[in-house]
């Protein structure tokens, strides 16, 4: 199904479909990489497209972020040019959170500490950057683009605690949430146990500085959405 839908196209961007509920989270999201991988080896296209993640460079530790990485391996063999849009955690993450953060008055964070900065974008910024890559002129080369997405600025835990007190009227404080209780908090914003448990690898990756933007590979572009506006979306 997936060849067909892209027999004949000019360009293809590669989107690997999240699914938070399933219960074996790792062996799915693989599967789904190798399905998309194998369609566009049939019939390639001269232009892909991959949104990928920071972090995707790194082989082992990343929880969730192994799949980006397992994205990024398969389509290297691909004959086409292909640019690999790396995003920066989404600003729109935040959903699971804000609903209990604005009724009790407390955002419990796996980001920690609570003064590091992070790198985060608003997810329609990724779209519009997605479709300037995808008209650009080919890249040139044998190896594949890599462009590396992330918003105006960085932020902590202690900034979208006080962007959702502002939003929402009242006092909002950051706390820094046990790590023996990230996946049950991951669970009650709606994610299965097997995904939970690879967000919260995630998690330890970017609490440990492991991730970020790869020194020395591909470029750095820069969205334009606030964290407050991103947020106000959700509150």
């Amino acid at each position: 199904m997936i060849a067909r839908a892209i027999d004949g196209a000019d360009a293809v961007q590669v989107i690997c479909p999240i699914v938070p509920t399933a219960v074996h989270a790792r062996a799915e999201l693989f599967g789904v990489v190798d399905a998309l991988a194998k369609a566009l080896a049939s019939a390639p296209p001269p232009t892909v497209l991959a949104i990928s993640d920071y972090g995707a460079e790194l082989e082992a530790g990343t929880g969730i972020t192994l799949t980006f990485h397992h994205l990024e391996r398969r389509l290297r063999e691909l004959p086409s040019d292909v640019t690999f849009l790396r995003s920066a955690e989404h600003m729109q993450n935040w959903r699971r959170q804000v609903p209990a953060a604005v009724e009790s008055g407390v955002l419990g964070s796996l980001h920690q500490p609570l003064t590091k900065r992070f790198p985060t974008v608003s997810a329609p910024d990724v779209g519009v950057v997605a479709a300037e890559l995808l008209t650009d002129a080919a890249p040139g080369s044998s190896a594949p683009r890599v462009v590396h997405l992330e918003g105006p600025r960085r932020y902590t835990a202690l900034d979208v605690a006080a962007a959702l007190s502002e939003l929402a009227g009242r006092d909002v404080v950051a706390r820094e949430l046990p790590r023996s209780d990230w996946v049950a908090a991951l669970q009650h914003g709606g994610v299965g146990a097997s995904y939970a448990e690879l967000v919260a690898e995630l998690f330890d990756a970017h609490n440990a500085g492991r991730v970020d933007a790869e020194q020395g590979a591909g470029e750095v572009r820069r969205g334009t959405t606030e964290l407050r506006e991103a947020l106000s979306e959700l509150v």
